[in-house]
């Protein structure tokens, strides 16, 4: 066996749990769509041609054709739709269904890039924000990552798919950021070109798979991260929407 066959072989089977839990969120995706402006497809692709950034593949326009076609009810932004796409080949995958409308609201989940200082001063410096609007899920990526490598995108979305309520734990914390921490270490293997992107989002992702990894890929050192957060300070150990619905 190959290092690199040892290596995935040890990550599969240390998120075996995150699979068992993940699987057991699932509803079916609903019909419910938002409803997006048009985007200019061959504009787009254009500028994917150009941007080494998100070459997955070197994607080509009918495939992009359908990468908007299969998100239409998500999003409309380039960079998510193929952040979405690369969550296919990772752990993420989950997170990607729960976008779909595989999550407790039964909606798809709206992503767009925003100034989340508009929602809040506190929220300027965050990565991303999720909220609930009545019975329907959004996430907003704050803008200062609209040029971020679409992998790193895919591990913040896998986590912040994760809330899907108002509630928040310790728990529920420890498992989205191990999740990120485990969808980033399989792409930024995969898309190394990527990885070495000189950017803050990777800086973040880099710094989760460090602790992944010396925790051997367990949450062991992430869970010691997150309850010494002062943000999360105030947070109980679990949460009923994430935990009652195991």
């Amino acid at each position: 066996m190959s290092d690199i066959e040892e290596r995935c072989m040890k990550i599969r089977r240390s998120l075996t749990s995150l699979l068992l839990i993940s699987a057991l969120f699932a509803n079916g995706v609903c019909a419910n769509a938002f409803i997006f402006k048009k985007p200019d497809i061959q504009k787009e692709v254009h500028g994917i041609k150009k941007d080494k950034t998100l070459e997955l593949e070197n994607i080509t326009e009918d495939e992009l054709k359908a990468l908007f076609e299969e998100y239409k009810k998500v999003t409309s932004e380039v960079r998510i739709l193929l952040a979405l796409n690369a969550m296919k080949e990772s752990v993420g995958n989950f997170s990607r269904l729960a976008i779909l409308g595989n999550n407790l609201s039964e909606y798809p989940i709206k992503i767009e890039f925003k100034r989340l200082a508009d929602m809040g001063a506190q929220y300027a410096d965050f990565d991303a924000l999720g909220t609930k609007k009545k019975e329907k899920l959004y996430i907003y990526v704050n803008e200062k990552h609209k040029d971020a490598p679409p992998i790193a995108l895919a591990a913040l979305l896998a986590h912040e798919a994760l809330h899907q309520d108002e509630f928040n734990s310790i728990n529920e914390e420890t498992y989205a950021w191990t999740m990120e921490a485990a969808v980033w270490t399989q792409l930024s293997e995969d898309y190394p070109k990527q990885a070495q992107i000189n950017h803050p989002l990777v800086i973040r992702e880099d710094m989760l798979k460090k602790l992944f990894i010396k925790g051997n890929y367990t949450d062991k050192y992430i869970r010691k991260t997150v309850s010494s957060n002062p943000g999360y300070g105030s947070l109980p150990s679990r949460s009923p929407g994430f935990e009652d619905n195991l």
